[in-house]
């Protein structure tokens, strides 16, 4: 019989935390690190460690976009839109997941954000 599968966010986080402090430019760490700092809470961890991975990568769509979700998270509209415009320059396209993603919630109502999503449909 298999054991039930425990999850310990505070584990990992210590786990992830021990291999950046022996590899700093560990990119997927440093992308796993964010993801599990926001969604435990750590706002401001999750978005050091967004805009570190943005510094490592800086042509990664993705990363741009997350660290729009972070810069949206604390409420510093104006940098995550910018953060938001540079992941679909760069190539993120997932209008569907932007328009529910609930970290993006503080953009919602900025013109700037429907315009961008509106570059982005398809036009009919």
């Amino acid at each position: 019989m298999a054991r039930p599968r425990f999850h310990d966010p505070e584990f990992e986080i210590r786990f992830y935390e021990s291999i950046i402090r022996r590899n700093r430019d560990y990119a997927a760490v440093i992308e796993l690190l964010a993801a599990l700092y926001t969604k435990e809470g750590r706002i401001q961890d999750g978005l050091k460690m967004d805009q570190r991975l943005v510094k490592l990568q800086p042509t990664n769509a993705t990363a741009h976009y997350n660290l729009a979700c972070s810069l949206a998270l604390t409420k510093r509209n104006g940098a995550a839109l910018r953060a938001l415009r540079q992941a679909i320059e760069l190539g993120y396209t997932d209008v569907d997941w932007m328009q529910q993603d609930p970290d993006l919630d503080a953009l919602k109502r900025q013109p700037e954000f429907t315009a961008l999503l509106s570059q982005l449909k398809p036009q009919s």
